[in-house]
């Protein structure tokens, strides 16, 4: 059962509390996590949206850039939205900002412009279900390029917005925004499925 879940949301900065209901409205224990020890606790992790370059240099501060990358190399899952895509990544496309490099992606920050170019789109995302996902982008980056493990699970104009490999779900919209719980639903079997697997550190993560 779903209930037996312990789903961690890294509470340092961002929209923490909408992916916490999200999350409780599944049917799971959701927590706020931010230090290394409460990180190591929960099945799964979701790094929410928020300010890159601020995000990055916390977790390094509190050593959570280690930690988050211990539970990957253990097979734990791990979701990013929008920030959470940024950090994720291999490359962030002219800058050097603080990355954690677990999803062999390169983005592009603020790639649809700025607060003001927000929008909403409706997404075909076959792995999730034949329904379309509305979508809410504010300040998103997008998938520039990405290594061959990587699938492109959504794309906007021929942008990867939604992408996996491994453990390492990344969207550049906010899925909490919305009342669709379908891609949380799709990470919580991810870390279900993680959970039954035995134990096996994917070769694209990083071990200490």
């Amino acid at each position: 059962m779903a209930q037996d879940i312990r789903i961690g949301v890294l509470a340092l900065q961002g929209d923490v509390d909408e992916h916490l209901n999200m999350l409780r409205e599944c049917g799971v224990e959701a927590l706020r996590v931010r230090t290394p020890e409460e990180i190591a606790g929960v099945d799964g992790l979701i790094i929410p949206g928020g300010e890159s370059t601020t995000i990055g240099k916390l977790m390094e501060r509190f050593g959570v850039d280690r930690a988050v990358k211990d539970a990957a190399a253990a097979g734990k899952p791990v979701f990013g939205t929008c920030t959470g895509m940024i950090v994720l990544s291999r490359e962030i496309i002219g800058s050097h900002q603080p990355r954690l490099g677990l999803i062999d992606t390169a983005v592009v920050r603020n790639a649809f412009g700025r607060q003001v170019d927000s929008f909403e789109a409706d997404l075909h995302i076959p792995e999730i279900g034949p329904n379309p996902i509305r979508a809410v982008f504010i300040r998103a980056p997008w998938v520039e390029s990405s290594g061959p493990e990587v699938a492109i699970l959504a794309s906007v104009n021929g942008k990867g917005v939604l992408a996996r490999q491994g453990p390492i779900l990344v969207s550049a919209f906010h899925p909490e925004l919305t009342a669709d719980r379908r891609v949380h639903e799709y990470f919580i079997r991810m870390v279900r499925e993680a959970r039954a697997a035995p134990a096996e550190a994917p070769s694209h993560i990083p071990a200490r």
